[in-house]
């Protein structure tokens, strides 16, 4: 199964994805997809310029933890008025990002992230 094929099984399990990716810790996708409502979304097709941005942040949240002894992130739910994005680590340098919009389920996202998790790493 190809990264690509995976990441169109978690958009289409989640009706009101935006985007997704797979891409490195520094915002380089390796491989991303739009959502139909994509047009019509703040992000645009900026879905990667989203990502590279708040991977500045999952690099503070990095330090915060390895300061704190809290061992390796498993996600980051940033929840905003037009969107939230989700963050699932899938190596050391390669992260999971869906974006839904504000009317979509965070708790199937989430469980779809952690359910390919598995292939996505058999892949890598």
């Amino acid at each position: 199964m190809s990264f690509e094929s995976i990441l169109q099984e978690i958009m289409e399990a989640c009706p009101d994805a935006i985007g997704i990716a797979l891409m490195g810790n520094d915002g380089i996708p390796i491989v991303h997809l739009e959502g139909e409502d994509a047009e019509g979304s703040p992000l645009g097709e900026d879905l990667s310029a989203a990502g590279a941005e708040f991977g500045r942040i999952l690099g503070d949240i990095h330090k915060a933890s390895d300061q704190l002894g809290g061992g390796l992130i498993n996600e980051v739910v940033i929840s905003l008025t037009r969107f939230t994005i989700l963050f699932r680590e899938v190596a050391d340098d390669v992260v999971l990002l869906l974006a839904i919009g504000p009317e979509g389920n965070i708790g199937k996202s989430r469980y779809l992230l952690r359910r390919h998790e598995r292939a996505l790493r058999e892949e890598l």
